[in-house]
């Protein structure tokens, strides 16, 4: 959709003189009721204010663009304010307004106004247009100068000036899936790597306790570049006309300083918003596809853990002699956690793909999952479980991407009617058709099959089991195969196969307690700062935070990765002979309570930690005084 679709001379009005931003806005949504976008004049303008209090959306160089998405929106619409003389007010380069550009946007129509604005910002990046576009004399000439910038080939952004490395500004976004150690690792390497290359960076964490250190619109207005180090979907519509550098969590941290010189070279591309799938790049491609499965994955695992530790402490209290009545209470409100967790990783993982008109199909996509629904009677449904909801997410979003498409070749004036009943009505029907007929029927069967393997497992085999499950635990602290086993483990919890879990959180366990263990057992073979972080990593593995040990893995992972899995398999394996058992998702040692042969839980982690803390002391060499 180009500017000109959107822009009426109507909607346009020049050389105006207004005292304050909130007379600008108030004009401007005057304009656009003129103009027939609105429904509600009043309710868009506490809408577009509301918007402003966030984040101020003057962009420097004299131009501001209000915006919202609101549902007193009938139509999406554009209206221009110029100002003779410019309005003083605070600006990221202190530059008073010249000129506002407001966008309205329908409640449904989901990116449509990230798109309107890289359009803007594009557009804009022309100094001289823009100096046009200010002395135009009528409406009529104003969109006409648009229109005619629209036709000819966008000009190519002026490239800024490579800075002095003493001179680069910097900002960056963290995140991983759980919101634990990765997010802060990456905001801690990249901080570090900033401060050897004497650059001034600022690092925003997207933690489990929420955003810490949020960037500004100044901040980002500053920036010569903008860093994201994040495993799951972030919000990036705040940086579109920015360089933007994308990496993942995991990648900041093996090399926080490749990625502060990649951002500063001068062709890094500028961020223009829209959809994350690039078909023509297949390793950006996998790296969008994981952030979105574990979006999803974020989102569900306090439903795993919450629902776990209920379940755990239900059993605990039993045991104490606590009522019936309060532990099946607890038991209960646990059970019904784990029957959520499918559709909230199906809704988000959709969600994550293409906003909120993906998220009722992908809800009910893996709702339709849980209860493993086809057109056969429902005394044979079975669980087409994770599986089937990571299918319901992924098709749920990406159908409705599609559909977005298709639904942009419709005239402007039946939006309305696409966002609000044709993309919920079809998608929710696609969605449907595909689970009851093609998904879910394999996958139940497959689930059924898999539950009987893990059930006839037993003797060796599933001591195998254990031992793989635990070692795959310590491979990569924290990443894919990290989470590949931890989802393993929570599976067989529901199915109340809790020596499976056991296993899993023990090998989970192991790595940071080795670690620590190594560098008291051995401290000439680490520095006096790793040599500190020992009490840190005891303490992290016993709450089991696997990623304690990812430091000492990336400084030194051919000594202490196989180390880790090594004692992470035997714990496993000792895990499962013993007959261990773990009924909740988290917790490490704070659970000890409720793990049933706990002594045994105990001596299996106490073996595992010290076989990889003594190969890791045997294969390190003492380091050189």
């Amino acid at each position: 959709m180009h500017i000109t679709d959107l822009l009426r001379p109507g909607c346009v009005s020049l050389h105006q003189q207004v005292d304050s931003m909130q007379e600008a806005i108030h004009r401007l949504v005057g304009l656009m009721e003129a103009g027939g976008n609105l429904t509600d004049p009043a309710s868009f303008e506490a809408d577009v204010q509301a918007r402003e209090s966030l984040g101020g959306t003057c962009m420097g160089g004299g131009l501001a663009i209000p915006h919202a998405k609101s549902a007193a929106v009938n139509a999406p619409g554009l209206a221009v304010l110029t100002l003779d003389p410019p309005l003083a007010c605070t600006t990221p380069d202190g530059i008073p307004v010249r000129m506002f550009f407001l966008i309205a946007a329908p409640a449904e129509a989901n990116d449509l106004h990230v798109k309107v604005l890289a359009e803007l910002a594009t557009l804009l990046l022309d100094k001289e247009f823009c100096a046009k576009l200010e002395k135009a004399g009528t409406p009529r000439e104003f969109c006409g100068l648009i229109a005619g910038q629209e036709q000819e080939p966008a000009p190519a952004p002026e490239e800024p000036p490579v800075r002095k490395p003493e001179h680069w500004r910097f900002v960056a976004v963290t995140a991983c899936p759980t919101g634990l150690a990765h997010t802060y690792l990456a905001a801690e390497a990249l901080q570090k790597a900033a401060q050897e290359r004497g650059v001034s960076l600022k690092v925003e964490t997207n933690g489990a306790v929420g955003v810490d250190q949020p960037l500004t619109t100044e901040d980002i207005a500053g920036a010569d570049c903008i860093i994201v180090a994040a495993d799951r979907a972030v919000s990036t519509a705040r940086f579109v006309g920015k360089r933007l550098v994308s990496v993942s969590a995991q990648e900041a941290i093996r090399d926080a300083g490749a990625v502060l010189d990649r951002a500063a070279e001068s062709n890094v591309p500028i961020y223009r918003g829209g959809d994350g799938f690039r078909a023509n790049d297949w390793k950006e491609l996998g790296r969008e596809a994981y952030r979105h499965l574990m979006s999803g994955i974020s989102h569900m695992l306090p439903f795993v853990v919450g629902g776990g530790v209920l379940i755990a402490l239900a059993l605990l209290f039993a045991q104490l002699g606590v009522p019936d009545s309060f532990t099946s209470m607890m038991d209960t409100v646990g059970r019904a956690a784990f029957v959520l967790m499918y559709p909230v990783l199906a809704a988000f993982i959709a969600y994550s793909i293409s906003d909120l008109p993906a998220f009722m199909p992908g809800l009910m996509g893996g709702y339709l999952a849980q209860l493993g629904t086809t057109i056969a009677p429902k005394d044979s449904w079975v669980s087409s479980g994770f599986w089937g909801a990571l299918v319901a997410g992924f098709a749920a979003g990406l159908l409705v991407r599609l559909l977005n498409w298709a639904g942009k070749r419709l005239l402007p004036a039946l939006e309305p009617v696409r966002t609000g009943l044709l993309t919920p009505a079809l998608s929710l029907l696609g969605v449907g058709t595909l689970m009851v007929l093609v998904v879910n029927p394999p996958l139940g069967d497959f689930n059924m099959w898999l539950c009987a393997l893990l059930d006839g497992m037993q003797g060796d085999s599933r001591l195998v089991m254990g031992a793989v499950l635990g070692a795959l635990m310590a491979t990569d602290y924290g990443g894919p195969i990290n989470k590949a086993a931890y989802l393993t483990g929570t599976l067989a919890l529901v199915n109340d196969q809790y020596d499976i879990m056991a296993a899993v959180m023990i090998g989970g366990m192991v790595p940071p307690i080795a670690v620590g263990l190594a560098c008291l057992l051995f401290p000439d073979r680490f520095t006096r700062a790793e040599q500190r972080t020992a009490p840190q990593n005891l303490l992290m593995g016993a709450s089991f935070v696997t990623e304690g040990a990812l430091s000492f893995a990336l400084r030194d992972p051919l000594r202490v990765g196989p180390s880790c899995m090594l004692g992470s398999g035997l714990a496993g394996f000792l895990a499962i002979l013993l007959r261990c058992g773990c009924p909740a998702p988290h917790g490490g040692l704070f659970l000890i309570a409720v793990i049933q042969n706990p002594l045994g839980f105990l001596l299996a982690l106490a073996a595992g930690s010290f076989l990889a803390a003594a190969m890791i002391g045997m294969l390190k060499k003492p380091l050189q005084s």
